[in-house]
């Protein structure tokens, strides 16, 4: 199973205020373990929502919305892809991550099983070969 563990911005986050010396010290080893583990698959930090914008789509009209934005709680400052067999052991290493007054949110990826007969063998086929596209970009 993959999912994706979001890590929620706060005011420092917003503000550009960048992490010390020591938390990146110990995210850096927090991430060696994953990578070791074979747990992270991808991870990044994000910059302030104020240099980034959101577009919101109304029927076929779309719309522009430059940041910064004014909830911060909703906000993400970061992410990370982890592979893991259930959601209890992606909580299990969470739970070891460096962090301290943060918020963070686990959620499944959705696998192409997951859509049912919807995901047609050619819609399917379709995926893979992006997929594998993707993959042989980087």
């Amino acid at each position: 199973m993959r999912f994706i563990v979001l890590v929620k911005a706060n005011k420092d986050s917003e503000a550009g205020v960048m992490p010390s010396e020591q938390l990146l010290t110990e995210m850096g080893k927090f991430n060696e373990d994953l990578v070791k583990a074979g747990v992270m698959l991808a991870g990044e930090g994000l910059q302030p929502s104020s240099k980034g914008a959101r577009v919101k789509f109304t029927g076929k009209k779309t719309s522009v919305i430059d940041g910064p934005f004014a909830e911060t709680k909703e906000l993400v400052a970061g992410y990370w892809v982890w592979t893991c067999k259930s959601l209890d052991e992606a909580i299990g290493w969470l739970k070891r991550a460096p962090f301290e007054d943060t918020e963070v949110e686990i959620r499944q990826i959705f696998e192409l099983e997951d859509f049912g007969a919807e995901m047609t063998p050619e819609l399917r086929d379709q995926e893979e070969r992006l997929r594998t596209q993707v993959a042989g970009s980087k």
